[in-house]
Parts: C-alpha cells; sequence; structure tokens
C-alpha cells in the first residue's frame, strides 16, 4: 500500500471519529450514509459546538496539503474552563497555561518545527519555555502576542479591554489590522484604548497569585502536575518514578500545602508518600 493511500486511509478514520462523537451526542440529524457525505468544511462550523460538548479535551482534525505531496494530519487540542477556578495544562513544549474561568485555548498536538502558536479567549496566565529557534504565539481576537520564554498574564475576554503584563521576560504584542507594535518588559503592561495599545501600569501581582490559589488538573501526567507544584514551593521538592509519572490524574487544589497535595494524589492513586528532608516521594 501506499504512503499516500495510507494517509487518506488516516484521514478518513480521522473524520469518522469525529462524526461518531457528534452522532452520539445527537449533534447530527443525518444518517451514517449522508453524514460521510459531508464535507469537512461543515466539521469545521461545528468545532465550537463540539468544544462546549465535550468540554476539555476534544481533537479536531485538520489536513494540509500541496500538490504532489501527502496528506498530513495535524491534531487541534480545545481546551474551555467554564468553572472559576484555574485549569492547569502543560502543552507539548513544557510551556504551562493557568486558564482563568470562562476561557477557552486551542493549541496543536504537536507544534511545527518553526513555531509555537496558539489562540486564546478569555483570561491566562502563560509560563512560557524558552526556545529562541521557536518563538511562542499567541492570537487573540484583537492582537498577536510573540514570546521567547517568559511569564505573563493576557486579559482578552469578550466585552473586555485587552491587557497584557509582563513578570519575567519580553513580549512583543502587534495590533491586528494596524501598524502598531510594542515591546513590553518585566514589570510593565500594555492596554488597548481607543484602537491604541498604550503602557499602563503594573499591577500584577494579586492577580498572579489568583492563579496558584485555587487549581484543577484534567487528565494530566502525575509528572506535570508534581512539576506545576514544585514550581510553587520555596521548600519541599515532589519526586516520583519515570513510570508513575506516565500515569494521568484529574485532581483539584485549593489552597492546600504541597505536602497535603502530595498526599490527595497519593490517596486517589493508591499510592505511599515518604519524606526525607525537603524530599517527598511518591511510589507504590
Amino acid at each position: 500500500m501506499s504512503e499516500t493511500k495510507r494517509n487518506k486511509e488516516r484521514v478518513d478514520q480521522a473524520w469518522n471519529k469525529l462524526y461518531d462523537r457528534l452522532d452520539a451526542d445527537g449533534l447530527l440529524l443525518s444518517d451514517r450514509q449522508n453524514r460521510k457525505r459531508l464535507s469537512a468544511s461543515m466539521l469545521w462550523k461545528w468545532g465550537a459546538v463540539a468544544a462546549i460538548w465535550v468540554g476539555i479535551g476534544v481533537f479536531l482534525t485538520t489536513t494540509y496539503r500541496k500538490v504532489g505531496e501527502p496528506v498530513e494530519v495535524r491534531a487541534l487540542i480545545m481546551q474551555e474552563n467554564t468553572e472559576q477556578s484555574t485549569l492547569v495544562t502543560t502543552l507539548e513544549d513544557g510551556s504551562i497555561v493557568y486558564m482563568g474561568g470562562e476561557t477557552s485555548l486551542q493549541y496543536p498536538e504537536h507544534f511545527s518545527m518553526d513555531k509555537r502558536e496558539v489562540s486564546l479567549q478569555g483570561n491566562a496566565l502563560f509560563d512560557v519555555a524558552g526556545n529562541r529557534e521557536r518563538p511562542f504565539l499567541i492570537e487573540t481576537d484583537e492582537v498577536r502576542i510573540e514570546v521567547l520564554g517568559t511569564m505573563f498574564h493576557v486579559k482578552s475576554d469578550v466585552g473586555s479591554t485587552f491587557e497584557l503584563s509582563v513578570q519575567r521576560g519580553k513580549v512583543k504584542v502587534a495590533l491586528k489590522n494596524k501598524n502598531q507594535e510594542m515591546y513590553v518588559n518585566a514589570g510593565e503592561a500594555v492596554t488597548l484604548k481607543t484602537h491604541q495599545l498604550r503602557f499602563t501600569d503594573y499591577r500584577d501581582d494579586t492577580r498572579i497569585a489568583h492563579y496558584w490559589k485555587s487549581m484543577r488538573f484534567k487528565d494530566e501526567s502525575l509528572m506535570n502536575i508534581l512539576r506545576v507544584i514544585n514550581m510553587h514551593s520555596s521548600g519541599l521538592q515532589l519526586k516520583t518514578s519515570p513510570s508513575l509519572g506516565e500515569r494521568r490524574l484529574t485532581v483539584a487544589f485549593s489552597g492546600e500545602s504541597p505536602e497535603s497535595m502530595a498526599e490527595l494524589i497519593c490517596l486517589a492513586m493508591n499510592l505511599k508518600y515518604t519524606r526525607e528532608g525537603d524530599i517527598g516521594v511518591l511510589s507504590e
């Protein structure tokens, strides 16, 4: 079987899987034969509906093809946080996104070789892994943000004024449809007023702390969960084995100490917790 034919079969399987999940929730009105004749463009129209339907972890499939080249399948993930507590997710490159309430984030399952691009609607705190060869790009309704490695907060929910504040590093903000760019350094903030980006007072310390006060992880690997906990712990550092680190967990925390978080994780995953000095170990 040729590579092109195998790629075509994988694309067909991906579409059929999404069709079946839409049909299972009653989002399709036609029968199976009619559904198979629906075009990919119609599925994109349903993308927003599917994101709300499944919530977190919806996989949408897109295809890209040049003349004479095999079909490349690229999966997009849509995550939506409909609760007020922070939803924490770790991207493929190790960047961490803390999503506020009523926020959605769309990103590829695998980033391209030359850039890391995501789309944001709402409020989120980004802790971006440094990589000068692959800039991190964020698309919102009004601006495009480019970073190399930094921590910053973006406020872009519908009906509110766009704001961006940088805790560390440097960020470039470009206003869409206008020839305006601004570089924002650590301790600086910009806002969008009267269709212009303007510097404003940096007042983000309490806002950033709010993201860490109440955090949720959904179907996240134990390794990534412990990494986030350790980043916000000044003393105790939690560790586990590589095999246990690959296990996935859905869990919520609200103001607990790192040690209490470790004990809750062990209770949920039937593990045991031991501590030696400033090292806490989760094991079987």
